[in-house]
């Protein structure tokens, strides 16, 4: 019989360990492998994981700090667990937490700020006294805790750039121009000519020409291809992930590549990638073996982030690995390292890093602008299931990262699937071929704040209503707090017409992408978020006075 060196362990200070997936965590691995199961007919499989076991000796007995060092190192403790027996189930126990209510009412700011320091939430003096106006004179109700988490993320700098589009006050002298203002300015009478999309949607466009493009005859089935004569316009867009990078560098950078990704196919009513640039600014790197005179040995890096050197090689590894399994081409990049104490003993280095991303794309003419959410319109989300990860983030990447907030932190980093984007990507490019066909009336893609951002920015300032419970979900152990604020990976939020809803369908099923109708547009001006299996309503706001 089949035997394994893991089944004999007399040897001393030997240690096997072996980790896999969390229970309640179906890997991207797992939902190919199980894609792969169903096409060929073992449509009983609904999960196919693997799993890694290391064998661990030493000359000495390991100490408990030594191994937990080693557990953390060989395992990502957001995604990953420990298996210390043989597992024989997915299935766990665990209780879902409840949403609850913050006691404004009773309690007043106090309340708020404590929900602020418990879950991260980021808010600043004024966020405190605006929200507690909010709910106490206007709405005249307590906040739930769902609503609280939304408003930190959704409207955190991260998301809404307070500071860019904010007043500015240098020594007690109002300056003429926002941040945002000046950098506006750039786009002169004359250039605006040549000018498609500038400083609004998710790229930036100028004006293209005309092409011959190869498209299929008929789209979301088998069918010859043929040339015809298509209006492209180029688009860039650029952004960095440098919190996420900071923390773990491979998942920061490759999220931070799909992001950027999602970014070009959600410009106006739907756009194709081209191709990726990756670019990375750290400190010092500390070569082993590789010393340079102006790096300071003495210098201390905080313990909440990666060293520079790993940032450099695990965050070009996990852009490089996104890029390649998406399909798109990372052509172009640059890297720096700079630490230096300079002569008045101020020390000027990337301690925490810049990670750049940009990438190129191509807008067919027919799809530059956006369509205006009406009432009756469906919205709908496609792409992956919602999982416990990316807690946080908009929040996080708004605030001053300490080892106080690790945790927070840690939980705020998103995990990737390219396969998973490759599929929705598929089924826009897709929409996008039937040309003045085309569903899609509006697309905004998934990043800071999870649904709870972009399903309130598809539908402003026209409102909608939704049913958690029709969120797609990968983790049936997730709370409505997690579902409504995880900032899970590979999503994308689109409206189109009721009518549309069956061909849209249809494409889908051929992409092998999964898509999930939420709710529809009200023309009420709130979105409102319904709870179908206890007949709560955990989100009730007003957009005008929430964005």
């Amino acid at each position: 019989r089949e035997t394994s060196v893991f089944q004999a362990n007399d040897e001393k200070n030997v240690v096997d360990l072996e980790f896999g997936p969390r229970m309640s965590f179906a890997s991207a691995f797992s939902s190919n492998a199980v894609s792969i199961c169903h096409a060929c007919g073992l449509t009983t499989i609904d999960r196919l994981e693997r799993s890694r076991r290391f064998r661990i000796s030493g000359e000495k007995e390991l100490t408990a700090r030594a191994m937990t060092a080693i557990r953390d190192i060989l395992h990502d403790r957001m995604t990953e667990q420990q298996y210390t027996e043989p597992i024989s189930t997915f299935e766990i126990n665990v209780e879902t937490e409840k949403v609850t209510t913050v006691p404004i009412m009773a309690e007043g700011r106090k309340a708020l700020e404590k929900i602020n320091n418990e879950k991260g939430l980021g808010f600043d003096d004024f966020d405190l006294d605006y929200y507690t106006n909010l709910f106490k004179d206007k709405l005249k109700r307590d906040p739930t805790d769902v609503e609280c988490f939304d408003m930190g993320q959704s409207n955190s700098e991260h998301s809404r750039h307070w500071f860019f589009g904010g007043k500015m006050v240098i020594d007690g002298v109002e300056k003429p121009k926002t941040l945002f203002k000046m950098v506006k300015e750039t786009l002169t009478e004359e250039s605006k000519q040549n000018s498609i999309i500038a400083f609004h949607d998710n790229s930036s466009s100028i004006r293209g020409y005309k092409c011959n493009a190869l498209k299929p005859t008929i789209v979301g089935k088998a069918s010859p291809m043929v040339v015809e004569e298509q209006t492209l316009h180029p688009i860039l867009t650029a952004e960095t992930h440098n919190f996420p990078c900071g923390v773990a560098p491979f998942a920061g950078a490759e999220t931070g590549t799909g992001g950027r990704l999602r970014d070009v196919m959600a410009t106006g009513r739907g756009a194709y990638p081209v191709a990726g640039i990756s670019a990375y600014c750290v400190g010092n790197l500390q070569i082993p073996e590789y010393e340079l005179p102006w790096e300071d040995k003495t210098f201390v890096y905080p313990s909440n982030l990666a060293k520079p050197l790993d940032i450099q090689i695990e965050a070009s590894n996990g852009a490089s690995d996104y890029g390649n399994k998406y399909g798109e081409p990372v052509i172009v990049g640059w890297s720096r390292s700079f630490g230096q104490r300079l002569p008045n003993k101020e020390r000027f280095e990337w301690v925490k890093p810049i990670m750049f991303s940009a990438g190129i794309g191509q807008l067919d003419g027919r799809h530059t602008t956006k369509g205006a959410p009406e009432k009756g319109m469906v919205v709908v989300k496609l792409g992956g299931p919602a999982y416990r990860i990316g807690i946080g983030g908009g929040a996080a990447s708004s605030r001053v990262q300490s080892s106080e907030n690790a945790d927070l932190d840690f939980d705020a980093v998103q995990r990737g699937d390219a396969e998973m984007e490759n599929r929705m990507g598929r089924l826009m490019k897709a929409c996008c071929d039937l040309g003045d066909n085309n569903p899609i009336i509006s697309v905004h893609d998934q990043g800071a704040g999870g649904n709870g951002n972009v399903l309130k920015e598809i539908v402003e300032p026209a409102g909608a209503e939704y049913d958690i419970r029709k969120v797609y979900l990968g983790d049936k152990t997730m709370s409505v707090l997690e579902i409504w604020g995880a900032e899970y990976q590979e999503n994308n939020a689109l409206l189109i017409n009721a009518c549309d809803k069956e061909s849209f369908a249809a494409i889908a099923k051929r992409e092998n992408c999964p898509i999930r109708f939420l709710g529809e547009v009200t023309g009420d001006g709130k979105v409102v978020v319904r709870d179908s299996q206890d007949g709560s309503t955990p989100v009730n706001l007003p957009l005008e006075l929430v964005l």
